[in-house]
Formats: C-alpha cells, sequence, structure tokens
C-alpha cells in the first residue's frame, strides 16, 4: 500500500462539546527490497551461421515490483560465457552478435546474464541464456501467387489493407521479410514483417502488377501479385440484382467459388461475349449465415441490362448457377417482406465507398464497399 488518508477528529469537554476535523495523509516510501524478475527465467535462442555482425538474437524482460525510481533503467552485463566477445548487450537488454558465427567452430553457447535495478542499494538478479549455433538456411521461401480485386466507388478509394501474401519456409528458425520495389511504393507498401499489402488513396480504374519479393535473409524470391481496380459507376447502383447464397462465409466464397460461379453466371446472362459482368460487392446477411452478392452487366454498347431482365436469365438458369453453390433468393425491387399493398414499393441502394470490406485468402482477395438497402412502401 502506498499511502494512508486519515480523518483526525479533536472533540471538546465543554457543553455542548464542540469538535473539529482534519486530514492526516500518509505516503509510504519505496524501500529498494524487490530484485528485478527476468521472465522467463531462463532464455533459449539460436543464430544462424553466417549472419552478420549486430543480429539481433534475443530481447530479454526484467520486471521489478518497487517503485519506478527503484526499478528501471536497469543495468545488463554478461558475467560468463563470452570470453570471447562474441555477443553484446545493449541498455534495452537486446542480446546482439559481435562476430559471424560458424556452425563447425561451435554449436553451443551458455551465457550468465545480470540485471541491475536503479535503487539504492542496487538489486541483481540472474538469468542463464544458451545460445545455438544453427546451419544457414538451405531452402528457399516458397509464396502462394495473389490476385487482388478492389471495387470502388469513382476516384473515392480511400486506401487500406488489401491481402496479405502467404509464404512458408521448411528452415524452421528462418524469419521472412517482404519487399517492394522503390517505384511502386507511392501507391502500395508491403509489411516487411507479415506481408500484408496496403493500398494508398486514389488508385485509378485498371491492372497493377506489383514486384514484391520475400526473403529469408540469403534467398530471395519474386511473388506474383496482381491489383485489379475497378470503379463504379453511378449507372450501376440503378441496375443491380443481387443473390443470396446459403450457409457461405465471405471467405469461402472469395476463395472456393468466385471464380466458378462468375464463369458459370457469365454464361447465363450474358447476350454477347463483349457484354461485361461486374460484381460490385459482397456482404453477409445480418444475423445469418446467408451472403449477398451484388451485381450488374453492361451492355457491349455501354448501357446495363434491366434487373428484370437479369431476374429472368437467373431464374431459367438457377439449376446450372446451384450446381457451383445452393442460392437462397434472387432479389431485385421487391418488397423484402414488407406488407405493401399491391405489392408497391420502392428500393434505394447506397454505397459507402469509405467503409470497405476485405475479404482475404491465400489466392484470392476481394475489397469491396458497404452496401445499404432502403426498402418503403409506396401505397
Amino acid at each position: 500500500i502506498s499511502g494512508y488518508s486519515l480523518v483526525v477528529q479533536a472533540r471538546d469537554s465543554g457543553t455542548p462539546p464542540l469538535s473539529s476535523s482534519v486530514t492526516v495523509n500518509v505516503d509510504i516510501s519505496d524501500v529498494n527490497d524487490n530484485s528485478p524478475v527476468f521472465t522467463p527465467a531462463n532464455y533459449t535462442a539460436v543464430i544462424q551461421e553466417n549472419k552478420p555482425v549486430g543480429t539481433s538474437i534475443l530481447q530479454l524482460v526484467v520486471t521489478d515490483k518497487d517503485s519506478f525510481h527503484n526499478g528501471p533503467p536497469f543495468t545488463f552485463t554478461i558475467l560468463t560465457g563470452n570470453e570471447e566477445e562474441e555477443f553484446t548487450l545493449d541498455p534495452h537488454g537486446v542480446l546482439r552478435s559481435a562476430v559471424i558465427f560458424k556452425h563447425m567452430v561451435s554449436t553451443e553457447y551458455v551465457l550468465c546474464v545480470q540485471a541491475k535495478d536503479s535503487g539504492k542499494p542496487q538489486q541483481v538478479s540472474h538469468t542463464y541464456v544458451q545460445v545455438r549455433v544453427i546451419e544457414e538456411s538451405i531452402h528457399k521461401p516458397t509464396a502462394i501467387p495473389l490476385e487482388i480485386f478492389i471495387v470502388t466507388m469513382e476516384d473515392d478509394f480511400p486506401g487500406g489493407v488489401i491481402g496479405k501474401i502467404h509464404a512458408t519456409d521448411q528452415d524452421v528458425y528462418d524469419v521472412l521479410t517482404y519487399t517492394l520495389k522503390s517505384e511502386q511504393k507511392s501507391l502500395f507498401k508491403v509489411n516487411s514483417h507479415d506481408g500484408k499489402i496496403i493500398a494508398l488513396g486514389g488508385l485509378d480504374n485498371g491492372k497493377y502488377v506489383l514486384n514484391v519479393s520475400v526473403s529469408d535473409g540469403r534467398f530471395q524470391v519474386p511473388i506474383d501479385v496482381v491489383v485489379h481496380v475497378e470503379q463504379l459507376l453511378q449507372e450501376m447502383l440503378q441496375n443491380t440484382v443481387t443473390v443470396r447464397f446459403e450457409n457461405v462465409s465471405p471467405e469461402d466464397f472469395v476463395g472456393l467459388h468466385m471464380h466458378g460461379f462468375r464463369r458459370t453466371l457469365r454464361n447465363a446472362v450474358l447476350s454477347q461475349k463483349q457484354d461485361s459482368l461486374h460484381i460490385i460487392s459482397i456482404q453477409p446477411v445480418a444475423g445469418s449465415s446467408q451472403l449477398d452478392m451484388l451485381f450488374a452487366v453492361q451492355m457491349h454498347s455501354g448501357g446495363f441490362y434491366k434487373p428484370a431482365y437479369l431476374i429472368q436469365k437467373l431464374t431459367n438458369a438457377r439449376r446450372h448457377l446451384e450446381n457451383v453453390i445452393r442460392i437462397s433468393a434472387i432479389l431485385e425491387k421487391n418488397c423484402s417482406g414488407l406488407d405493401c399493398q399491391e405489392q408497391h414499393c420502392e428500393q434505394s441502394l447506397s454505397i459507402d465507398s469509405h467503409s470497405l470490406m476485405t475479404y482475404s485468402t491465400a489466392r484470392i482477395s476481394f475489397v469491396c464497399p458497404r452496401f445499404y438497402r432502403n426498402v418503403r412502401c409506396m401505397c
């Protein structure tokens, strides 16, 4: 307990008795009676041979139960095991290599490390660090090609995470890093540690081929990453049809069904090969396991097919479509459950281009805006 707050009252012996009170604060000064604590108590680390001088091997973690002036900053010292000065230990507790290690020279080092706190008198504790020297990488990293589809309103893309590169390495202790060719950094970024791809705002319509590579420190492997950006036209929203699927997550649809369903859908609704099918958005139906896919079809001449025509085509081809994935409903400007007299209702569709949904799998990522469907009776 760091302090107490007491209320003390003095009362006299008169009639009637009079009194007054005062608050007494008692602060408890900390004595440096706790030693630093290493977490975990002892450490095991590895370093590959031929790594450059200064390679980070281990971060020591130390806590102290005393108050701040009796705890950090801590002073770290290697007491034993570093007679040849193969290691350095910085003031933040990071153990680094001071030489280029060779597996044939030595395979293991055991260091005794001391941590000393800032109290008076100082308290100390010790830990042992076992460092194993392993052979350098013998396997190249492997990475899965990634294709990313981005749908956005005209010149209104806010940017954000659009996908993630999936890479592995058979060398157990390899740490993979990801890089993007410098001239593409004005439009995209790649997180060097986890392979997440970030698009900056204002992407134009078109196809982008990213020059990404993954490295294990010895081998560098290129990765095929293609980004397709499609900008929506306002006219598309007035001619959309929604296909509602049963029992499928957005990620499963993108990774397992989207290509196949798109191909089947094109065969079902396109009158000419030059017509264009636009998948505008996919979105889970709140409170259910259903999924809505919003699409429109643009004619070669430039206009859009009316929803009623598309629904007729879909209805005729529903059996073929369900060979790919189970369809729950085909929605257009229906009343969606509203009890309107003579079924007169009006539906409006709005897109929130600043609220993007990213559905990412190992091979395909789909980024689309959130949409809202509003229906009201026109009785």
